[in-house]
């Protein structure tokens, strides 16, 4: 297979791309055309976007909240207090469930990896790459027996992955210290939001996760990521519904509104550094030899570059193509589409202004959940 007529993201030029058992072979111009080629017009290609931050089980909650925090403690306290009706309804729905929508709602936006914070799923690999390569650990005031998990003498050699600092008072900032101070074995730990983080302690820690919508949602703030950026990786995660919008683009609109990083800063921190940090070696670029995780968008009024990147919506989306198999593609190319895959395999959704093919029943996902938990609402429609 071959995806035509692509604009690139980081370098102004048009390539063609060349697809083969999973892999990309070719990058550039391909001469070679079939039946299988897809040809676009106006469109931006980029790689399969890596979600750092999910709770995939926590998609069907609407955002949660009843005023500005200072930690995440007294949040959770609060909505288990005030919401405590809505949490309940949720729940009702089995987890396996709920986990298959967060993967939806993350191919929705053309996320093709996503690491899950929570124990150990047994997850169907259809959909995208759930990536479970770590120990996950809720954070220093809510995880009980931390200190004996993190200092595990028989751990593996994985990251570690921890919530930590989100908030804005003395305790956010000491529960960080705390952390470090118990690394005895000094172990590679991945912090999540580190609103409350220095550059001092930004240096203990092999990455943090950005979830700016989240943190400005549940605390009025973020992470000081222009001091911290210099002093360990940065990169992206989203956060679950139940404190940040679903759409991974309008999140990606506020962070770049904080000027704390340059488009090329947060675009890296979807795409290369988390693919070095969680060691997912083919992935993150397209580049030959490469797993083909590809995104195709269209291009909106002719922006190009990062420009065009940022001015994406999900109803934008083209095609995304996980390890060579489309899992979703925009009705506008199914005819080109049809030789390449089974089409009774796929359903049909409407999102935004769109028709979209997905892999797998979506419809009937959102049936099931819907008898036991009727009021959940869905960003896209059965079409």
């Amino acid at each position: 297979m071959v995806l035509r007529n692509l604009q690139e993201i980081t370098h102004d030029s048009i390539i063609d791309l060349q697809v083969t058992d999973g892999y990309i072979t070719a990058v550039g111009a391909v001469s070679a055309g079939g039946n299988s080629d897809i040809y676009f017009e106006h469109a931006i290609v980029f790689p399969g976007l890596i979600n750092s931050h999910d709770h995939l089980d926590f998609n069907l909650f609407p955002q949660l909240g009843n005023r500005i925090y200072k930690n995440y403690v007294e949040w959770g306290e609060d909505i288990h207090l005030q919401d405590k009706e809505i949490i309940d309804a949720v729940l009702k729905v089995p987890s396996h469930l709920r986990v298959r929508w967060g993967m939806y709602k993350n191919l929705l936006n053309g996320i093709t990896t996503v690491v899950n914070h929570a124990p150990r799923l047994s997850v169907a690999d259809d959909l995208l790459t759930v990536f479970q390569d770590c120990y996950t650990l809720h954070s220093v005031q809510l995880e009980k027996g931390w200190k004996y998990k993190l200092n595990d003498l028989i751990a593996r050699r994985i990251p570690y992955v921890i919530h930590a600092g989100e908030g804005t008072d003395e305790s956010s900032h000491y529960e960080i210290d705390n952390l470090i101070r118990w690394n005895l074995w000094n172990r590679s730990i991945v912090a999540v939001h580190g609103i409350a983080m220095n550059e001092r302690q930004a240096e203990s820690f092999k990455a943090l996760v950005w979830c700016p919508s989240s943190n400005f949602f549940l605390i009025g703030n973020t992470a000081p990521v222009e001091r911290l950026k210099n002093r360990t990786n940065m990169l992206f995660g989203t956060d679950s519904t139940v404190s940040a919008q679903w759409d991974i683009w309008a999140q990606l609109r506020t962070a770049l509104s904080t000027q704390k990083a340059s488009p090329e800063e947060l675009y890296k921190m979807l795409t290369v550094q988390p693919a070095r940090v969680w060691k997912l070696k083919k992935s993150g670029q397209l580049k030959n030899h490469y797993d083909a995780d590809i995104v195709v968008a269209k291009q909106k009024n002719d922006l190009t570059g990062y420009n065009a990147f940022y001015a994406i919506a999900p109803q934008d989306i083209l095609l995304v193509m996980r390890k060579g198999k489309v899992k979703l593609f925009d009705e506008s190319i199914l005819d080109q589409v049809n030789a390449n895959i089974d089409l009774n395999t796929f359903s049909q959704i409407s999102l935004g202004d769109s028709i979209k093919y997905i892999y797998g029943d979506l419809p009937g996902l959102m049936s099931e959940i819907r008898e036991y938990y009727p009021d959940a609402i869905f960003p896209c429609k059965v079409y």
